[in-house]
C-alpha cells in the first residue's frame, strides 16, 4: 500500500525512491510489526482476562504449570494482526507470493482461533475436532501447493534443491510437488503447535527461523546473488523478505509479553499460522530441506510425540517422562527458564548450519 504510494509520490519528491528497496522496506516491516505488538499487546491482554480466556493446565503434567492455569490464550492473534497490517503496508500487493503467504497464514490461524474459542470460552475440552482440524489444514495446504505449482513459470520453482550439494537438483511433477508442499505446510504448523508448551520455547525459534529464511528469499530473488551463491534464482520471492521481517517484529513484540513468566500465551491460533508461514515460505524460496534442518527444534519436538506414542501402543511402555520432549526435561528437574534457553541456544546452532549451506556448496 505505501509502496504504491511512494511510487506516485516519487514522481514529485525523488527522496522517496528510498522506500523501492526492498532492504529498507524489509526494516520497517519489522519494526511495523514490533511497534504494533507493543502498543496493542497490554490492551489485548486486559481485554482477554477482562473475558476470561484463559489458558486450561493439564493435572498430569509438571506440577509447577498449575500455576499458569488462567492467563490470557489466544495472544497469537495479536501476531496476526502485526503481521498482516505491517506487510500490507510495505510489501508489493502485486505479489503473487506474497498473498499466497499471507492467506495460508491466516487461514491457519481462523483454524487455531475455532480450536482456541471452543477450548477457552465454550469450555469445550476437545476444541474443534482432530479430523476437522485436520481436514481444514489438509485443504487449505493442497489448495496452496496447487496455486504455486499451476502459476510456476520457471522450472526451478518446482524443484527439489539438495543443501550442500552444487547444481543437484529434483524436478517434481504436479503429484509429488503437491504432496511435498502439503506435508511442509501442514507439518510445520502442527512442529510449531507442539513446540509451544513453554514461556516463549516456541515463538524465539519461529524469529531466527523466519529471518533466515527472509534473507533466503531476498538472495534468491536477487539474479547475482543467487548465481554467485549456486541457489535457484526465483524472481518476486525477495518480497517475502517484508513478511519474514514483519513476522520477526511481531513475534519479537509477542515475546515481550510471552516471556517467562507469561503475560499471555498464543493458543493455536498463533501456533498454527506460525508453523504453516514458515512452510509456505521454505516451499516458496525451495528450501523445504534447510527448513527442516534450521527447524530442528520443533521436528525433535515432533518426532518425541510419534515416538512416544508408538511405544506406548506397541509395547506399553513410555520412552520419555512425558512428549513432547519439553516436558521429559521438565520432569527430569531441569527449570523451566533452562529447557527455554537451552532450546534457543539449539536453534542457533541449527539456523547457522542451515545459512552455512549458501555458501558450503
Amino acid at each position: 500500500m505505501l509502496l504504491w504510494l511512494t511510487e506516485i509520490l516519487s514522481q514529485h519528491f525523488t527522496a522517496l525512491t528510498v522506500f523501492q528497496y526492498l532492504t529498507l522496506r524489509g526494516i520497517l516491516g519489522t519494526l511495523t510489526a514490533l511497534a504494533i505488538s507493543l502498543l496493542i499487546g497490554p490492551v489485548m491482554i486486559r481485554k482477554l482476562s477482562q473475558y476470561q480466556i484463559g489458558q486450561s493446565v493439564r493435572d498430569d503434567g509438571p506440577q509447577t504449570h498449575l500455576s499458569k492455569a488462567g492467563t490470557p490464550t489466544m495472544g497469537g492473534a495479536l501476531i496476526l494482526v502485526a503481521i498482516g497490517v505491517s506487510t500490507l503496508l510495505w510489501a508489493d500487493l502485486g505479489n503473487r507470493y506474497v498473498w499466497v503467504t499471507i492467506l495460508v497464514t491466516l487461514l491457519f490461524g481462523a483454524i487455531g482461533w475455532v480450536d482456541d474459542y471452543r477450548k477457552v470460552v465454550e469450555r469445550n475440552p476437545r476444541g474443534l475436532p482432530a479430523r476437522w482440524k485436520y481436514f481444514w489444514q489438509s485443504l487449505i495446504g493442497a489448495a496452496a501447493a496447487m496455486v504455486l505449482f499451476f502459476s510456476s513459470s520457471l522450472p526451478q520453482e518446482t524443484s527439489l534443491y539438495l543443501p550442500f550439494f552444487k547444481n543437484v537438483s529434483l524436478t517434481l511433477g504436479p503429484v509429488i510437488f503437491i504432496l511435498l508442499t502439503y506435508f511442509v505446510i501442514v507439518g510445520s504448523s502442527n512442529a510449531v503447535n507442539l513446540t509451544d508448551g513453554l514461556d516463549g520455547l516456541a515463538i524465539m525459534p519461529t524469529v531466527m527461523v523466519a529471518g533466515a529464511l527472509g534473507l533466503f528469499a531476498y538472495l534468491s530473488g536477487h539474479a547475482q546473488f543467487a548465481d554467485y551463491l549456486l541457489i535457484p534464482h526465483l524472481p518476486g520471492t525477495g518480497e517475502l523478505i517484508v513478511f519474514c521481517g514483519a513476522l520477526v517484529g511481531a513475534g519479537l513484540g509477542f515475546l515481550w509479553f510471552n516471556t517467562y513468566p507469561a503475560q499471555v500465551f498464543m493458543g493455536d491460533v498463533g501456533a498454527l499460522a506460525l508453523g504453516a508461514a514458515l512452510g509456505v515460505v521454505a516451499v516458496i524460496v525451495r528450501q523445504e530441506i534447510v527448513l527442516f534442518i534450521m527447524g530442528g527444534v520443533f521436528v525433535m519436538e515432533t518426532i518425541s510425540v510419534i515416538l512416544q506414542v508408538a511405544s506406548y501402543r506397541l509395547t506399553g511402555r513410555r520412552i520419555f517422562r512425558m512428549a513432547p520432549l519439553h516436558h521429559h526435561f521438565e520432569l527430569k528437574g531441569w527449570p523451566e527458564p533452562r529447557v527455554i534457553v537451552r532450546f534457543w541456544v539449539v536453534t542457533v546452532v541449527l539456523v547457522l548450519i542451515g545459512l552455512a549451506s549458501l555458501k558450503l556448496r
